[in-house]
């Protein structure tokens, strides 16, 4: 049994998550290496770049290589732009209202009523007009697509905007076969060749995500939008590592007696004598509620389970008879190197998927960032 500390340093506090900005920057520049030489990267940093702080990765990202940022939201941008980033930054979901605010972003366009909006303020804008080609959850439906790129060729030729680039979104990009993408490639090349015949001329052709990126064999798209491998998200195996580690500590220990149970309702009857250790993280800092009795921690280099129900602020893992105290190191989940659980082990437990562990920790939960060895 390896009984080796796991992590290796004590959390700050009672929780907190670490962020090895090392591991971000080889992400970046191992996707990088897979696509075809000549194309930007776009890293995506949208819902504080996926819980792990947006200034701090989109700094990473671009000091391995990334030309430019996306973001869902106009609050987004203006953090980045707040902290001194002065790349490119494309937005897709914003309000009329926020125009005015997003001089220097660019923005996605779907409608000629988008157009019209951007048109009508005093400053002008760089946008991208999207295509929907199959994803149907925003974008120019294709029958609507001529009109839309009339209209922002007219626009452009009043000097009211410039059309930068025209994009998609893949529905399928992990799909290995690619036979989705294909399809939505070629409906792509369709939009941006009616788009030349409207007048328009855009510098960035971009369709894929991070799986697309290796999946998808697309010469003329010039830009990829990398978020979820930037984060260790590997859905196509390309060696990615996950940058962060949530730790905690053991707050107090008992010995409890078989036929005890433990939290509310009981759902969890010793069966054993066996000691228990409770754990200062609960639902309100990003521990599903549905994973007690199926996950697991790891403490002492010994994966424990979580037994009883998670709480709001707690959990209870049952430690047998080996020996803990306040203070013991608590690994929730991390890159996995020291045995421990990852985030595709906790989704798997909560029944979703990694990026909504990421995204559904509390801020209660404070981030400390180390550079490789440091970790």
């Amino acid at each position: 049994m390896n009984l080796a500390p796991a992590p290796a340093r004590p959390c700050v506090g009672l929780a907190e998550t670490v962020i090895d900005l090392s591991a971000v920057r080889d992400n970046v520049k191992t996707l990088a290496k897979r696509i075809r030489p000549g194309t930007e990267v776009m890293a995506i940093v949208k819902a504080d770049a996926f819980n792990h702080g947006a200034v701090q990765v989109a700094t990473a990202a671009i000091e391995a290589g990334a030309t430019w940022l996306g973001v869902a939201r106009a609050d987004e941008a203006l953090q980045l732009r707040a902290a001194g980033i002065t790349e490119p930054i494309m937005i897709w979901l914003y309000d009329a209202s926020e125009l005015l605010l997003l001089t220097d972003i660019d923005l996605s366009v779907s409608t000629v009523a988008e157009l019209q909006q951007i048109a009508s303020t005093p400053n002008v804008h760089n946008v991208h007009l999207k295509l929907d080609t199959g994803m149907h959850r925003g974008g120019s439906a294709p029958d609507q697509w001529i009109e839309l790129t009339r209209a922002a060729a007219h626009y452009e030729s009043l000097g009211a905007l410039k059309v930068r680039g025209i994009w998609s979104h893949l529905s399928h990009g992990d799909e290995l076969d690619g036979s989705h993408s294909k399809k939505q490639h070629q409906l792509l090349r369709t939009g941006v060749a009616l788009a030349r015949r409207a007048g328009l001329d855009p510098e960035y052709v971009h369709l894929a995500n991070s799986s697309g990126a290796l999946t998808l064999d697309a010469p003329d798209c010039n830009m990829v939008r990398i978020g979820a491998g930037v984060f260790g998200i590997d859905e196509v195996d390309a060696g990615l590592r996950q940058p962060m580690q949530f730790v905690t500590k053991v707050i107090q220990v008992r010995r409890i007696k078989a036929g005890e149970g433990v939290s509310y309702g009981h759902d969890f009857i010793a069966e054993r004598d066996t000691t228990v250790a409770l754990v200062p993280v609960g639902y309100a800092d990003g521990i599903p509620r549905n994973t007690g009795g199926r996950a697991s921690v790891l403490v002492r280099g010994v994966l424990m389970p979580i037994i009883g129900r998670v709480t709001m602020d707690q959990f209870v893992i049952d430690a047998g008879d080996l020996a803990l105290e306040p203070g013991t190191p608590v690994l929730v989940f991390g890159n996995g190197d020291s045995g421990e659980p990852t985030a595709d082990d906790w989704a798997r437990w909560a029944g979703t998927i990694p990026h909504e562990i990421y995204c559904g920790l509390g801020n209660r939960v404070p981030r400390r960032y180390v550079e490789g060895a440091q970790r």
